[in-house]
């Protein structure tokens, strides 16, 4: 009988070995089968294609994170500081893209990328633009500054007659600034004039007569029934050519000419010369200025907002401040934070707002000047007086409720320095507020 469990398999066949080598020809790994070879092979590349992008997504972390830092610490505030720059990554390298004011943060910027490593080019428009042009004088009575260039954009501060700016770049008919306080914004062509260097020294080298009256008028001859030819405010500075007995013979920075009545204006050296900010300058200055209008962005004798108002009497006094509330804060020397207003100087400025809580930052939003016995001036709605004494019908609930902190800004001496833009001559610094003296 045959054997009927008698096995009929045949001796298994060995297939052939797939190997995968490196550049060397060193064999990796081996399979006997295709289908697993393809799969470990895609999972080797799927792999790499992570890991390469992981790469780029750690480069580029790195590349966004050193803009972001660069601009913290160059640029913190964008109103008086431009750094607008992005970064694309083309190939190997990335494309720095932009603009900005700062060439000394833009190249501690490329050292920090290749410090990391990265590979830049960089594409930034640095301003002011290469032009013999990129200085100006202000030729009007007030002109104002606004945040987009475009006249119904936000008004954000103003600039008086004579001031001389820095012109960053134009587009259509505006020019795009830089005040002497550092303030950015976009001005309509017919508010400045462009001074290539010569002329923009011969400017700033010439006599000049400051326009001391809140408010008034220019003639064309050295009388009152002369033909008007601007209008002029507090602080509005002109080149002076000669005088008669009652008047200075005066000319714009456009070089239309006009008469001045000397009670209303004086040499401006003489004016430098006259200056020491005091608590009863600052009074009387601050007194003199009731009943103007309030004006967001105002920072002229047409219109003031809170502070554009104290911003207006300290420079009548020979003192610069920074443009608004919540920059003029983090000027001076803390005098109160609880509400003791005995501790207060006539001249020391009262901030208001809200404070920080869950999380959210405290927030200034106005600004006064302490005149003593209890009162403070502003502008709210116009200039005008208000109390913290709640049994004074001066008395003011709104800001008393509001109130945050007191800062001196008389007092503290610190160093010398000397404005760049040859217009003011400074001789002593007090925080970030600067003096200006002979």
């Amino acid at each position: 009988m045959k054997n009927i469990f008698r096995s009929h398999a045949q001796p298994e066949k060995l297939l052939p070995l797939f190997h995968i080598r490196d550049k060397n020809s060193t064999t990796i790994l081996s399979f006997r089968h295709m289908k697993n070879a393809v799969a470990v092979l895609s999972l080797c590349i799927l792999f790499a294609m992570s890991c390469t992008e992981n790469t780029r997504s750690e480069a580029t972390g790195i590349v966004e994170k050193s803009i972001l830092a660069t601009k913290n610490r160059f640029a913190p505030d964008k109103r008086v500081a431009l750094f607008d720059v992005t970064a694309k990554k083309e190939g190997d390298a990335y494309i720095l893209k932009g603009e900005t004011n700062l060439p000394h943060a833009l190249k501690a910027l490329k050292a920090e990328l290749e410090q990391n490593g990265i590979t830049c080019r960089d594409s930034i428009t640095l301003l002011p633009l290469l032009s013999a042009d990129s200085n100006g004088v202000i030729r009007i009575s007030v002109a104002n500054l606004r945040a987009k260039p475009s006249h119904s954009s936000e008004l954000v501060t103003q600039a008086t007659l004579g001031t001389p700016v820095t012109i960053l770049k134009e587009k259509n008919d505006w020019y795009y600034i830089q005040t002497p306080d550092k303030y950015l914004a976009w001005v309509d062509k017919g508010g400045l004039v462009p001074k290539d260097k010569a002329a923009f020294a011969a400017w700033n080298n010439s006599s000049k007569i400051i326009y001391r009256a809140v408010y008034g008028t220019s003639y064309a001859g050295p009388e009152t029934t002369a033909s008007p030819v601007s209008d002029l405010v507090a602080g509005s500075i002109l080149e002076y050519l000669d005088e008669t007995p009652e008047y200075y013979r005066v000319q714009y920075p456009d070089q239309k000419t006009a008469y001045l009545k000397k009670d209303d204006a004086v040499p401006y050296t003489d004016w430098l010369q006259s200056l020491y900010a005091d608590t009863t300058r600052l009074v009387k200055t601050a007194k003199h200025l009731m009943g103007l209008p309030y004006l967001w962005g105002g920072t002229s004798t047409k219109g003031v907002d809170c502070s554009g108002f104290t911003k207006t009497v300290y420079y009548l006094n020979g003192m610069i401040l920074p443009r608004d509330a919540s920059q003029q804060v983090h000027t001076g020397t803390l005098v109160d934070d609880s509400g003791d207003f005995q501790k207060l100087v006539p001249g020391d400025l009262l901030f208001f707002g809200v404070p920080a809580k869950d999380g959210k930052p405290e927030r200034i939003v106005h600004v006064g000047m302490w005149i003593g016995d209890n009162k403070f001036i502003h502008s709210m709605g116009d200039v005008h007086i208000s109390s913290v004494d709640k049994n004074s019908p001066e008395f003011d609930e709104y800001n008393y409720n509001r109130y945050l902190r007191t800062k001196r800004i008389l007092g503290k001496e610190g160093l010398d320095f000397k404005d760049k833009e040859g217009h003011i001559t400074i001789t002593s610094k007090q925080d970030n507020n600067y003096r200006i003296k002979i």
